[in-house]
């Protein structure tokens, strides 16, 4: 006798909005209806926008996408209608519902939209410990249906929008607030509605990932690169290049991959036909990158400026982070503190294991480290209670945390000296 396999469940398909597609909002007047409409709806507001990363420099809206119970789908042109402040003051004190906010809660407040109140779907399903998060995932766990996903990464600043592709992100916005009330239902159940709360709080003050220094560092590739020097050509031409990516208004990656940035930089090129004879610079067909013929003099002007830089000035090989080390050199430079990572973190995967949730969602990873590091440090309930709300840990995960902690240092744990 064998095992019989389970069928993998067929969901029914959510094709098109139940509405139809609405029109796009591309005028002042038709802004002004639609705000009005959204003043008279009831309930939640449903948010999504759609952006061209990948297409456009930066990753300004394209699309933005509200659903509202009693007044329908709006499709709004934030490129027509920069200025959507109209929509922000309908609905400004009503709950937002958006999917993995903090994707879209920048380009939103470029175009005058920023909530007060709001419900992630995908920060929720992590609490409720779904095991897939995406928004058809949810969707499908939570409503029984599955949602159309064939246009997530076109290029949504292409005008006119077609129309398939509007009738994907109306869908988005289509049953999301259906999504939050079951999934809202479904935290409450298990106890976590309170930690819920505070964490969507918490978003309503997000601006964006902090600026990072020296971003050109983070060019893939970089293991590559050979010496200091190189290093300053990888910085001068990723400069160069999202000078031309910003005035061209595209990806930096489409004006110049960052496998041909990294080649030029460890060759250091010096004439159009070194440039051009790269074996990266030629496609298979024999023709040259279009970047690299195009703009082959800011190329070239990059490489030169370096090659006239005096060693003092040339950037470090690396830069001092305030960051603990890494974890797997604790052992060696601190054993007890190392030691009482070691037990905080299995008791959250205790805690985890029980409450059905990541680990990563009770303290972010980067905040417990820098708690612990240096153990000379006096950690108190008290001390380890304001560390942490100083690093932006919301009050449930000092509730749960500072206890482990607290148990960690008080303890005689072994070390390996």
């Amino acid at each position: 006798m064998t095992d019989e396999v389970a069928e993998p469940t067929t969901y029914p398909l959510l094709a098109a909005p139940a509405d139809g597609v609405p029109a796009v909002v591309d005028t002042e007047r038709a802004l002004t209806q639609t705000a009005k409409a959204l003043a008279g709806g009831e309930g939640p507001v449903a948010i999504d926008a759609e952006r061209a990363s990948g297409f456009r420099y930066g990753n300004r809206a394209y699309l933005v996408q509200i659903r509202r119970e009693g007044s329908g789908t709006h499709l709004i042109d934030p490129i027509a209608c920069p200025d959507l402040s109209p929509v922000q003051d309908a609905i400004a004190d009503v709950e937002w519902v958006l999917h993995a906010a903090t994707q879209d809660l920048p380009c939103l407040a470029e175009v005058g939209l920023k909530p007060s109140r709001l419900f992630d779907t995908e920060l929720g399903s992590r609490l409720a410990g779904l095991p897939r998060v995406g928004l058809a995932a949810v969707i499908e766990h939570y409503l029984g249906m599955t949602l159309a996903k064939e246009h997530s990464a076109v290029d949504w600043s292409e005008r006119p929008l077609p129309q398939p592709w509007l009738s994907y992100a109306a869908l988005d916005v289509e049953v999301l607030v259906q999504v939050r009330d079951a999934l809202a239902a479904d935290l409450q159940e298990q106890g976590k509605w309170e930690w819920a709360e505070q964490e969507f709080h918490a978003l309503t003050s997000f601006t964006g990932p902090p600026a990072r220094q020296d971003p050109w560092r983070r060019t893939s590739g970089m293991h590559k690169i050979k010496n200091r020097r190189a290093i300053a050509r990888v910085r001068e031409l990723w400069l160069t290049r999202d000078t031309i990516a910003q005035r061209r208004d595209t990806s930096p990656g489409r004006v110049l991959p960052d496998a041909l940035l990294v080649e030029i930089a460890n060759t250091a090129p010096k004439t159009p036909a070194e440039l051009l004879a790269l074996p990266s610079a030629t496609s298979r067909r024999g023709r040259p990158h279009t970047g690299v013929a195009r703009h082959q003099r800011d190329w070239l002007e990059a490489v030169r400026r370096v090659g006239s830089m005096a060693d003092a000035d040339l950037p470090p090989a690396t830069v001092r982070s305030d960051a603990p080390p890494p974890p797997r050199v604790w052992a060696d430079r601190d054993p007890v503190a190392a030691a009482r990572l070691t037990e905080v973190r299995d008791d959250l995967a205790v805690f985890a294991e029980e409450h059905n949730l990541p680990v990563e969602n009770i303290l972010t990873p980067d905040h417990l480290r820098r708690v612990l590091w240096d153990s000379a440090n006096p950690l108190d309930a008290q001390t380890i209670s304001a560390e942490l709300t100083q690093l932006g840990a919301r009050p449930w995960q000092i509730e749960v945390v500072t206890p482990m902690i607290v148990d960690a240092v008080s303890a005689d744990l072994p070390t390996s000296e």
